[in-house]
């Protein structure tokens, strides 16, 4: 789940699948300039992505989303992503936008350990 605020301060939540995650949590998700989010992170870029494991671990990445502009990475994460070719076409598409969340925090909690801990990053 990835969550951003809209225009009047609403909290907005929606299921997102990442199309790249590296060792230091940064989440790479590809986006639709048409859709709501696009224009809630171009207002406001800091957001919190939210994953439940099906035994019901749970880890929160807080971070800021940034648009990806370096071609050597959209043409990488492009080639090994068939539904982004499948659904755009190219990474040329004007309605394509491929975002890089880069954390400011990552937590974790195990199943009803009802307290998150804090996860080191590792170096890029």
């Amino acid at each position: 789940m990835l969550a951003t605020v809209d225009e009047s301060a609403q909290p907005r939540l929606r299921p997102v699948s990442p199309v790249r995650v590296d060792d230091d949590f940064t989440v790479w998700v590809a986006n639709l300039a048409g859709y709501q989010k696009t224009g809630q992170i171009k207002a406001n870029p800091k957001v919190e992505l939210a994953y439940l494991e099906p035994d019901h671990d749970q880890i929160r990445i807080t971070g800021i989303a940034h648009i990806e502009t370096h071609p050597q990475t959209i043409e990488a994460i492009w080639s090994s992503n068939p539904l982004l070719k499948q659904y755009l076409g190219s990474p040329e598409n004007p309605e394509f936008v491929l975002y890089r969340i880069e954390p400011d925090q990552v937590r974790f909690m195990r199943e009803w350990a009802l307290d998150y801990h804090n996860v080191p990053r590792q170096p890029t």
